[in-house]
């Protein structure tokens, strides 16, 4: 990147989720009191491992077992599940338990279709609105990301890089945007870990530097052209559509 942003101070730690979760217990299991924000801390931890995928889809969540994790009764622990659920972040199955969602190839389009259709609209409406300290906010958030890929810290860039969407809703002050964006993003990591893609960290960075260039310009339209493109591109990407073998090629044996 030009010189001129070498000097920008490292972005802190990334916005939290937007949640407020319920703590109260009922039934057998009410005879002591959960530490406050008990279910959010289930919820933020099994989000964030997903997000940075440390959460493989369809991984099994026993109840007791996440319970002994944070300390917690298996009620506050089905609190949390519940909110995942609603989520679509987890599935809850009768007699099978909860697990991580499989998203398929269909619901994988639809959320890109929202997320261009939102956020496009979302860099040009702060083309007009956003200040210098704004835009410094951005380039250190790039800094943060370029450093993360450069190390190759894969947790941390990929989180990082999925933030960079939420950072651009925070800044218009839009706080119901940024929770919206949030659960998209985690929907997101969750299709990207279905579907693998070929596309590398560096390339998204790039993409970002250019949408921050669009914004500081104050260039709606191109800001609007270049996140719908980079929310095409990783769309493309992504193996939705995997090619079905032959039968008799797949049967047949290889030759020795």
């Amino acid at each position: 990147m030009p010189s001129h942003r070498a000097n920008l101070p490292v972005v802190v730690a990334p916005p939290r989720r937007l949640r407020t979760g319920r703590t109260g217990r009922t039934g057998p299991e009410a005879t002591t009191v959960a530490p406050a924000g008990s279910t959010e801390r289930i919820v933020e931890s099994i989000t964030t491992a997903i997000v940075e995928r440390r959460l493989m889809p369809g991984t099994k969540l026993a109840e007791q077992k996440i319970a002994d994790i944070f300390t917690v009764s298996r009620t506050v622990v089905r609190q949390a599940l519940n909110q995942l659920s609603r989520d679509r972040l987890v599935t809850l199955a009768p007699a099978r338990g909860a697990s991580v969602a499989t998203p398929s190839a269909d619901e994988a389009r639809q959320v890109f279709e929202v997320r261009a259709m939102i956020e496009g609209a979302m860099v040009a409406q702060l083309c007009g609105t956003v200040t210098g300290l704004q835009v410094a906010e951005l380039r250190a958030h790039l800094q943060a990301e370029q450093a993360a890929v450069a190390r190759t810290d894969v947790p941390g860039r990929t989180r990082l890089l999925a933030d960079f969407h939420v950072v651009l809703a925070r800044l218009l002050g839009n706080q119901v945007l940024a929770q919206l964006l949030a659960d998209l993003l985690s929907r997101s990591s969750l299709i990207a870990l279905m579907y693998p893609s070929s596309r590398s960290a560096a390339q998204s960075f790039d993409e970002h530097v250019r949408i921050v260039d669009a914004i500081e310009r104050h260039d709606a339209a191109a800001a609007a052209a270049l996140m719908e493109g980079h929310l095409a591109s990783v769309e493309q990407t992504l193996q939705l559509d995997p090619r079905t073998p032959d039968l008799a090629a797949a049967l047949r044996p290889a030759a020795r």
